[in-house]
């Protein structure tokens, strides 16, 4: 694509003296004539490109012109990257690491300890705790699929354990929570629908492409969440639970009591997911409302007893 050629002819620029228009044709592989409306273009877009005649002529950037005083602070840059090598070593992307090594060399050679202490600065790393390597391959593989528009199939299980083979035309990847979902197109309900990464199994790319739908993901969800029918939840948990419940929920939905019992007002969709979380309180925690919830939390809970008396 051509922005991303004049991207890169800049960055070659920036890290070097001079370089020659047939260097950069061959580089491309398109025709000298096409790298000089490129450097046009870029003139024009206020970088200064300096022409120099003879044999060791070529086209350079003006002496004493930074990139990052013009567009990006080092501040920013930094950032960018810290977020850039989070993401990188999940989806295995040669053209992420490219954008990393880019921008990598737009920050100034030596000095600031900005520059080189930024990889300590901040780590983002959305890899959660014992990764498994099959999630991680299902990841790169739709990522690369959502690129090329390649359709893909797999074997869904749905909350209530049932799989089903869908066909389904790979749109957004999204990182929610603790979780990677797809947002995706999906040919057997002719419809959008979201799918958790970790219930997908026999994923293989169908060789087929396919033209992007218009709809995005922010139209399926409403305030980050699946556009579907939520719960509202009175919980009351112990004093003991206190850092737990500070570290999970908004610190306007906790009441916290005289004696040092909370109660939390919170709203969620109504799913396995909901139990596991309220599980995982144990017995710091009860459900005030409503009922039926409460109900089936038991009923979990005794389930659990007899599996660990058998």
């Amino acid at each position: 694509m051509r922005l991303d050629r004049m991207l890169s002819i800049i960055v070659m620029l920036l890290n070097k003296d001079r370089i020659s228009a047939k260097d950069l044709s061959e580089k491309f592989e398109v025709s000298v004539r096409t790298i000089y409306r490129d450097i046009e273009s870029i003139n024009l877009a206020g970088i200064p490109i300096v022409s120099y005649q003879g044999n060791s002529g070529g086209f350079g950037i003006m002496e004493n012109y930074r990139l990052d005083r013009q567009v990006l602070t080092l501040k920013d840059m930094t950032s960018i990257l810290s977020a850039l090598k989070g993401i990188s070593p999940t989806l295995e992307n040669r053209e992420l690491d490219g954008a990393i090594e880019k921008i990598a060399s737009l920050l100034p050679r030596g000095g600031g300890s900005l520059n080189t202490d930024f990889g300590e600065q901040m780590v983002i790393d959305i890899l959660p705790w014992g990764y498994r390597k099959r999630q991680k391959k299902i990841l790169h593989l739709v990522n690369e699929s959502i690129r090329d528009r390649m359709l893909i199939g797999f074997l869904y299980r749905n909350s209530a354990g049932k799989s089903v083979r869908r066909k389904i035309e790979p749109m957004t990847l999204i990182f929610k929570g603790y979780a990677w979902y797809l947002f995706a197109f999906c040919r057997l309900k002719n419809d959008y629908r979201l799918f958790r990464l970790s219930r997908i199994s026999g994923i293989e790319v169908i060789p087929e492409h396919f033209s992007r739908r218009s709809a995005s993901y922010k139209d399926y969800m409403k305030d980050g969440e699946p556009d579907r029918e939520k719960v509202d939840l009175t919980l009351e948990f112990t004093p003991e639970a206190r850092f737990m419940v500070e570290d999970y929920f908004d610190e306007e939905s906790i009441e916290v009591k005289d004696d040092g019992r909370m109660t939390v007002k919170a709203s969620f969709i109504e799913d396995e997911w909901v139990y596991s979380l309220l599980l995982s309180y144990g017995e710091k925690v009860r459900v005030v409302a409503p009922e039926r919830i409460r109900k089936a939390l038991g009923e979990k809970a005794k389930k659990i007893l007899t599996l660990c008396q058998t």
